[in-house]
């Protein structure tokens, strides 16, 4: 392996110590007790040599927002093979819920926890977020001009369907849904069920 190549694997190497580090952290202490410091113990590095791959703690949070709606929106274009628009997005949702029951960890960080949006604020295009929720916007628009669902804005109705599957997953993740007193995979399945009548609900 040639001298470069060595060294830009290293460097990836220690971006990905760092963000896994970072990411561990974020759950077990929230955003406002995690520091560069905390994060430098950690994986047993100085904080400089932190700074020598990120500028700060919000720089670090934006690449865990954006690895974590990489992965999903990955996982939604999977759905392109479905020609029906209505049938794809009750396939995107069902992902959703699925994305959010395989990894609560990345969900909790991506919709859940408080931190500051700074640097998603200030980037010219949150490229990740909005590609996700782009493909939602997409089949709902195609389900309008295809007439498959209610006359209405696109924009509201993608954001009451990401919103009424979010409230769901959410309580999920959070436990809430203890409340019921059921098994989890019972749980899951009045989930999924909650959503496909939601869905079904819109059609016209």
């Amino acid at each position: 392996m040639a001298i470069k190549e060595r060294k830009e694997r290293e460097k990836q190497d220690m971006r990905n110590l760092i963000i896994d580090s970072a990411t561990q952290l974020f759950l077990k202490l929230g955003y406002d007790k995690t520091s560069i410091r905390t994060i430098a113990e950690d994986i047993e590095y100085s904080p400089a040599t932190i700074y020598l791959y990120f500028k700060d703690k919000d720089e670090i949070f934006f690449e865990i927002h954006e690895n974590a709606f990489s992965i999903l929106e990955k996982l939604f274009r999977a759905h392109d093979v479905i020609e029906n628009p209505f049938e794809r997005l009750a396939a995107v949702g069902r992902t959703y819920v699925q994305f959010a029951f395989d990894n609560p960890d990345y969900y909790d960080l991506m919709f859940i926890m408080r931190a500051p949006m700074t640097q998603i604020k200030n980037a010219e295009k949150w490229a990740a977020g909005d590609c996700a929720f782009g493909y939602v916007l997409e089949t709902i628009t195609e389900c309008l001009e295809q007439k498959m669902i209610k006359p209405a804005d696109k924009f509201i109705t993608a954001i009451s369907v990401w919103s009424f599957t979010h409230g769901l997953v959410s309580l999920y993740v959070r436990e809430r849904m203890c409340i019921l007193q059921m098994e989890d995979d019972v749980v899951r399945a009045m989930l999924n069920t909650s959503f496909e009548n939601f869905v079904q609900n819109l059609k016209t």
